[in-house]
């Protein structure tokens, strides 16, 4: 059992929206996948892309945004974000693949059930348009705390 995974979710914007896309369990995501050994992200990106949705793109295409971090179900789960440029075609459910029905959403209108790396995703992409559940750190100190040494 892998206790951890690395990723790649990406960003298309539209005149339409942000293309998304529903998983057979039921959440709303971002075209994105595993990582394979030896593949650079920009890579990663280009081929989940394809294979999920049958749109063409080449790794100049996609922008880093970043890595995220999260843990689930006992899983370290790294993923890192990009928005893609440029692409040619248009977005189909594809064969064997567990994501479909393709869809562009208005950013301001993004449906409910993301699937947590893809609202993190668009989390640091847009913090002004946050679709993700934040859940702060509590902390027993105070906010704040004086150094001066022993009393």
């Amino acid at each position: 059992m892998a206790h951890a995974a690395v990723g790649v979710g990406a960003i298309l914007l539209s005149e339409q929206g942000i293309l998304l896309g529903r998983h057979r369990r039921g959440t709303v995501e971002l075209p994105g996948g595993t990582v394979e050994a030896g593949e650079s992200f920009e890579a990663a990106v280009v081929r989940e892309l394809g294979e999920e949705t049958g749109l063409i793109a080449r790794p100049g295409d996609v922008t880093l945004l970043g890595s995220l971090l999260d843990h689930v179900d006992g899983v370290l789960r790294v993923t890192v974000g990009a928005l893609v440029l440029t692409w040619r075609g248009q977005p189909a459910t594809q064969p064997n693949e567990s994501v479909g029905d393709w869809a562009w959403h208005p950013l301001d209108r993004l449906p409910d059930g993301l699937f947590v790396c893809s609202a993190q995703i668009l989390t640091a992409w847009r913090p002004d348009h946050t679709p993700a559940h934040f859940t702060p750190f509590a902390h027993d100190t105070p906010a704040t705390t004086t150094v001066d040494g022993p009393a």
